[in-house]
C-alpha cells in the first residue's frame, strides 16, 4: 500500500541564501504549546552552513533534527536560551534536511512528524534567532568529526557556545562525540541530559509510536502541543455528502499520519478560523474501498474548503475504523461519532 502522504514532500523553495519561511498560517497572535508566543518576523533561515552570514554574532548553537520539536527539545531549547541571555547572544538551531537516517538508510520507513516549515515556525515561537539546515547528502556523511566540529560549528556558524543532547555523535560513521567536542573547540561545550516522562526519555520516535497507534493524549503530552497534518483539500466520491455528512478530503504533506479510526479533531483555515470537526482515516471498509484517506466532517460548517491549505490538529480517537452491515447504520453511528466529538473538544477547551 502507498504512503499516505504524498510520494514526493513538499518542500519550500530556496530563493536566496537567507531566506525567510513563511507559515503556512499568519496569525501573529496564536498560542500554540507551553511558552509559546507568536513574535511577529519569522527567524533567519539559512539553507547550507556556508551561507550563515552573521558568524560574527557568536550565536549560541545546539545542534539536532529536532523533529516534532517536542518536550524535550523545548527544555533544551530553554537551556540554550539561558546561555544566550547570559552572554548577550543569539541563538541557532543547526538542523538538517532531509535527516541523515533518511539518507543513509532510505528504506527506514521513518516518517516526520512534521514538515520543515511547521519545524521552523515552531522554533520560531521558541524564540529561536537563526535556523540553519544543512542539506545532507553522502558526501556530506564522509566528512570526519574534528573536520565538522572546526570548519561547521567553529568556523562557518562562529559558535561562542554549544550545547548538544545526551546521546549526540557526529561526524563520519558517528565517530565524533561530546568529549571530542570539548577537546577540539575553544569555546565552552555544554551537554544536556535527557528529559523523561513516566520514567522513559522523550523522545521522536516514542511519539511516533504513539500517534501510529492513535494514542493522541499521549503523543499531544510528549509533544506539549496537537499533533497536527498540513494539507489541501480535494475533491472525493461525494459518499459523505450522500449520506448527509459532508467531508473535506486532505492530501496530507506531513508524513505521520494517526491510526486508522475515527477522531474528534479542529481544522484550521488559512484565515485563522477555528472550525470543529469528526475525521476519519481508513480505507472505508463499509464501501469495499482500498486507498487509504483522510476525511474531515466539519460540524457547523456550511461552505466550500476545496483546493484550500489546512491544517488538521488531532485531539482524541473515538474508536478504530469498522465495517458496517447497512448505509443506515453507518449513519447512525457518525451522527454518535458527531456527539463525542463535540463533548471531547469541548471538554479540551476547559
Amino acid at each position: 500500500m502507498q504512503p499516505i502522504w504524498q510520494t514526493k514532500v513538499v518542500r519550500p523553495q530556496w530563493t536566496s541564501a537567507n531566506a525567510h519561511v513563511t507559515p503556512l498560517f499568519e496569525s501573529t497572535h496564536r498560542q500554540d504549546g507551553v511558552g509559546e508566543t507568536v513574535s511577529s518576523s519569522p527567524p533567519a533561515l539559512v539553507r547550507g552552513s556556508e551561507n550563515f552570514p552573521h558568524p560574527s554574532s557568536k550565536p549560541v548553537v545546539t545542534i539536532g533534527n529536532f523533529d516534532g520539536v517536542h518536550k524535550g527539545h523545548r527544555h533544551l531549547l530553554a537551556y540554550v536560551q539561558g546561555i544566550a541571555d547570559a552572554l548577550n547572544r543569539p541563538t541557532a538551531v543547526y538542523t538538517f534536511d532531509p535527516a541523515p537516517r533518511d539518507v543513509l538508510q532510505p528504506d527506514n520507513n521513518v516518517p516526520r512528524i512534521q514538515t520543515l516549515d511547521d519545524k521552523v515556525s515552531k522554533l520560531h515561537r521558541l524564540g529561536v534567532n537563526h535556523v540553519i539546515v544543512e542539506p545532507f547528502t553522502l558526501a556530506f556523511a564522509q566528512h570526519e568529526a574534528k573536520w565538522f566540529a572546526t570548519e561547521i560549528i567553529g568556523r562557518r556558524l562562529g559558535a561562542s557556545a554549544l550545547i548538544v543532547g545526551w546521546d549526540f555523535h557526529f561526524g563520519r560513521n558517528r565517530a565524533g562525540n561530546y568529549d571530542n567536542l570539548k577537546a577540539w573547540l575553544d569555546f565552552p561545550v555544554y551537554r544536556f541530559e535527557a528529559v523523561k516522562n513516566a520514567g522513559e526519555v522523550v523522545s521522536s520516535s516514542r511519539i511516533r509510536d504513539a500517534v501510529r497507534a492513535g494514542n493522541m493524549k499521549d503523543a499531544n503530552h510528549l509533544l506539549e502541543h496537537t499533533h497536527e497534518i498540513v494539507g489541501r483539500v480535494t475533491h472525493g466520491d461525494g459518499r459523505g455528502k450522500e449520506l448527509g455528512y459532508p467531508t473535506a478530503n486532505i492530501r496530507s504533506e506531513t508524513q505521520l499520519i494517526p491510526a486508522d479510526g475515527v477522531y474528534a479533531v479542529r481544522l484550521e483555515r488559512q484565515t485563522g478560523e477555528m472550525l470543529d470537526g469528526v475525521a476519519n482515516i481508513g480505507t472505508r471498509p463499509t464501501f469495499d474501498l482500498q486507498e487509504r484517506t483522510i476525511e474531515v466532517h466539519l460540524l457547523k460548517f456550511d461552505g466550500d474548503l476545496y483546493n484550500e491549505r489546512v491544517r488538521v490538529q488531532w485531539i482524541q480517537r473515538i474508536r478504530g475504523e469498522k465495517r458496517f452491515a447497512t448505509h443506515h447504520e453507518l449513519m447512525q453511528r457518525i451522527a454518535l461519532d458527531s456527539q463525542l466529538a463535540i463533548e471531547i473538544l469541548h471538554a479540551s477547551d476547559a
